[in-house]
């Protein structure tokens, strides 16, 4: 009996700006796009909890190779938090621990805000998607184990109030990498002796990206659905959509360099490039056109080496 071919899909680079919806994890919503773009290889740059919604970055094929450094860039959110009521994850999935009157005043808020602002030291939630020997700490979580967890530095550079009206808070927060936004509303509730939850909580930037290039599941199914009803490939109107893959490297500096010397990088040689920066990540660019070929890194020598290549090869994969 013949082994029918596994299918492993089409390759496509770019990276699709998803407005994760919620309700669905942020895995859900990758494999839902990977499915659409029949893509081979995807991966998203920073999970969402099934409640929060906005932005997620979807990186797929090559692009994957550059996540990380969406990983790390900062964030900005509006969360909604409920006032009075502190429940046992933080958020309005968990279970009400504690319900407190709310007995300070607006200016006690305003000040217990300004405590947050800055650099400062998080102890991020059991509820978290941190690992602890390579389980995610929810999981603990949910068996009634709790584990040490070191604090970890982060810094909150812009944290406004868009709304305080009865019990509900609305606060527009800009952050740096790894800060856990429900952390800092239960902190919030005990420094003001009421405790709180997040009961919305929305994502509207990742590193300089417009919220307006964001898209819905639903508007991606439907362009599948239509392309496929006039017998198009759906890839003629869905890979427009996706923004180029150094898109995620946009803040590291540009190196430019020459075909000859980019030939000897793609075999995986540091080279000498004339006024590069003295240390750190640099993105790699070639000739006139400056083609997009990868992260490098400046070595001790003072030499661009590479770490992350660009590798694209012919796309003979069809839609299904």
């Amino acid at each position: 009996m013949s082994r029918r071919r596994r299918f492993k899909g089409r390759d496509v680079h770019g990276i699709l700006l998803l407005a994760k919806p919620s309700g669905i994890t942020s895995n859900d919503a990758l494999q839902q796009v990977k499915r659409i773009y029949n893509a081979a290889k995807a991966g998203h740059t920073g999970a969402l909890d099934p409640l929060a919604t906005g932005m997620l970055p979807i990186c797929l094929g090559e692009a994957t190779k550059f996540s990380q450094f969406l990983l790390d860039a900062d964030k900005r959110y509006q969360v909604t938090a409920k006032l009075g009521e502190r429940t046992n994850t933080s958020d309005a999935d968990g279970t009400i621990i504690s319900t407190r009157p709310l007995t300070f005043t607006e200016p006690q808020l305003q000040q217990a805000l300004m405590s947050f602002r800055g650099g400062s030291l998080q102890v991020p939630s059991m509820f978290s998607a941190l690992k602890h020997q390579g389980k995610p700490l929810y999981e603990y979580a949910r068996e009634g184990i709790e584990i040490e967890r070191e604090a970890r530095p982060i810094t909150v550079y812009e944290l406004n109030v868009l709304e305080f009206s009865g019990d509900k808070l609305v606060l527009d927060i800009h952050c740096s990498k790894g800060t856990y936004i429900r952390t800092i509303i239960d902190d919030l509730g005990e420094m003001l002796g009421c405790g709180a939850h997040v009961t919305q909580l929305h994502r509207s930037q990742v590193a300089s990206y417009p919220a307006e290039r964001m898209l819905t599941i639903e508007q991606l199914q439907a362009i599948f659905e239509r392309c496929k009803a006039e017998g198009r490939p759906p890839r003629e109107e869905l890979d427009p959509l996706l923004l180029p893959m150094d898109t995620a490297v946009d803040s590291l500096p540009e190196v430019n360099m020459s075909a000859v010397v980019a030939s000897y990088v793609t075999q995986g040689q540091a080279v000498q490039v004339a006024q590069v920066p003295a240390s750190g990540f640099v993105r790699m660019t070639v000739g006139d056109e400056r083609e997009f070929i990868g992260v490098g890194e400046i070595d001790d020598d003072g030499k661009v080496a590479p770490r992350r290549l660009v590798r694209i090869g012919s796309d003979e994969s069809d839609d299904e």
